[in-house]
């Protein structure tokens, strides 16, 4: 398992979800990716993306105008 970083930062919708699911395509499960964004859209649109594929949202905060979500990798053939 290891810890991968995306910087989604002044992309709007639909571009970070875009960028996260590029990125979490490249990665094995178990691993961890943390996505730090501006566009505020992304609080729900990356928890619904996640819940639709079966990748574990571990945790979301909001720190001024950046919002950062950290989440797990699940492929399909590992759940």
């Amino acid at each position: 398992m290891s810890t991968h970083q995306l910087n989604a930062q002044n992309l709007l919708c639909p571009m970070p979800v875009i960028k996260t699911q590029d990125k979490i395509a490249t990665l094995a499960s178990g691993d961890i990716l943390e996505v730090s964004c501006t566009d505020p859209g992304v609080l729900s649109d990356i928890p619904a993306w996640c819940r639709i594929n079966g990748h574990k949202l571990l945790h979301s905060e909001q720190s001024d105008r950046i919002i950062k979500l950290t989440i797990e990798v699940i492929h399909e053939n590992d759940r």
